[in-house]
């Protein structure tokens, strides 16, 4: 079985925010966006094979991550990017804090984050 990059025991360990019973599947689910984020250059070369650091933000990308799926869930889940009713409008996408980077919807701040490991590169080769 695939495991995350932070497990449910670690997560707990930093008082976030998803209980522990849907901790494990929301984890899962943000180390899937990081290989999405990082093109998969950690599943090809290996978890251990990153420097300490890189497995540090790697870690804390992860629980923010997950968080940010958590507590906006409903968002997320929505087919709607636009509501308005009674002259008050909500839009849903890119914003000030929020982005949407090859399917993935994150904070602007957890993606520069994620930015300092040097997986990201979109260009040719490693």
């Amino acid at each position: 079985m695939v495991q995350p990059y932070l497990s449910a025991e670690e997560y707990a360990l930093i008082d976030g925010t998803i209980p522990p019973e849907d901790a494990g599947r929301y984890l899962l689910a943000a180390s899937r966006q990081i290989d999405s984020l990082t093109r998969n250059r950690i599943t090809a070369a290996g978890f251990l094979a990153l420097t300490p650091f890189q497995q540090e933000i790697i870690r804390e990308v992860c629980a923010e991550l997950a968080d940010f799926a958590f507590e906006n869930k409903d968002l997320l889940s929505s087919s709607f990017s636009a509501y308005s009713i009674n002259g008050v409008s909500m839009q849903f996408g890119e914003g000030l804090n929020v982005t949407c980077i090859g399917g993935v919807v994150l904070r602007r701040s957890t993606y520069d984050l994620l930015l300092q490991t040097g997986l990201c590169y979109a260009g040719v080769g490693k």
